[in-house]
């Protein structure tokens, strides 16, 4: 009886080692930011609502977009994370043009975090209106999870 209960323990205790990584995408917010940088003049959730309101009725004050995005994932502390953003936009030279931006991650195996994943000012004028996106979290090249617009 104790060697099938030691038996069990080992198994419990390196089946952790053996797990496969697993993520998630929770939340893709994109945020467009005025001239000076910011998304939201204080840090309430109503205020930024409004200010991103006023900032979708006038373009001209806007100066780039920011992706913040919620994400999970549960892999071993060794490997790297990567978080890629596909963008598409349609600009009046290039009815549709497409920006990658890939932002890597510190792997933590508990609750989510936020990354946040900027285009410029010259970035976003290149792109235009965007119309679509996609948000991938890869383990390497294995992805562990896809967010994307219902345009995508």
């Amino acid at each position: 009886m104790r060697c099938l209960m030691l038996i069990f323990c080992c198994a419990l205790a390196f089946s952790s080692i053996a797990e496969a990584a697993e993520g998630r995408v929770l939340k893709v917010l994109p945020q467009f930011l005025d001239e000076k940088g910011r998304s939201s003049l204080t840090p309430s959730l109503y205020d930024r609502d409004a200010y991103q309101a006023q900032l979708r009725r006038n373009p001209s004050k806007r100066s780039g977009l920011r992706f913040a995005v919620q994400w999970k994932a549960k892999v071993p502390a060794t490997e790297t994370l990567l978080l890629r953003v596909e963008i598409r936009g349609v600009a009046a030279a290039d009815p549709t043009k497409t920006t990658v931006k890939e932002v890597p991650l510190q792997p933590h195996r508990w609750f989510s975090h936020w990354a946040n994943v900027t285009l410029s000012k010259e970035e976003y004028q290149k792109l235009g209106e965007v119309t679509a996106w996609r948000v991938t979290l890869l383990d390497g090249q294995t992805v562990l999870a896809v967010q994307q617009s219902f345009l995508w």
